[in-house]
């Protein structure tokens, strides 16, 4: 990533603001950093911003990850790179479950379409929304590596491969 030997002395965690993260989420944050040489922490920025979302209910705030550049001694403008690139980080509330629509060309030529228009009515949200009771999140995503199982969509850390209205319907009404 290039920040290996950048100076870290002003990089410090934000003033005031006191330490946001939890003796076991910084356990569970150097657990990854573990993985890595001496002085590569950069390398856990990505589980590190999984495991503080999750602790965040499932969103980012630029504090958290102002937090998480100062504990991985990077510069911030990295980690929002990294919040801003990849679709599995949220910098605002989701639901309580978070499903994303796969909408890349083999599900596209496989119906995602027809999967988002269903599911928009299902739920009576648009993609990018959240659901007024504050279950549901439905995203589009770029692709989610299920190719061979299109259309597809992912609900919270879980796969469903092979989507018909009919099945998306059993999905959803069984989730709690």
């Amino acid at each position: 990533m290039g920040f290996r030997n950048a100076p870290m002395s002003s990089i410090e965690p934000i003033q005031g603001k006191g330490e946001l993260f939890s003796p076991e989420v910084r356990a569970r944050i150097d657990t990854w950093v573990a993985k890595y040489p001496d002085g590569w922490n950069q390398s856990a920025v990505m589980a590190a911003l999984r495991i503080v979302q999750e602790d965040n209910g499932g969103f980012l705030t630029q504090d958290l990850m102002d937090q998480v550049a100062a504990y991985l001694e990077m510069p911030p403008i990295a980690v929002y790179e990294v919040a801003t690139f990849y679709s599995m980080y949220e910098l605002k509330p989701v639901g309580q479950h978070k499903i994303c629509v796969c909408t890349n060309v083999s599900c596209m030529i496989n119906g995602s379409d027809k999967i988002v228009e269903h599911m928009e009515k299902k739920l009576g949200i648009k993609l990018g929304e959240t659901t007024e009771d504050g279950r549901f999140t439905l995203k589009e995503v770029e692709c989610l590596g299920a190719c061979g199982g299109a259309p597809m969509f992912q609900i919270d850390t879980k796969y469903y491969e092979n989507l018909t209205p009919e099945l998306v319907d059993s999905i959803v009404d069984g989730l709690e």
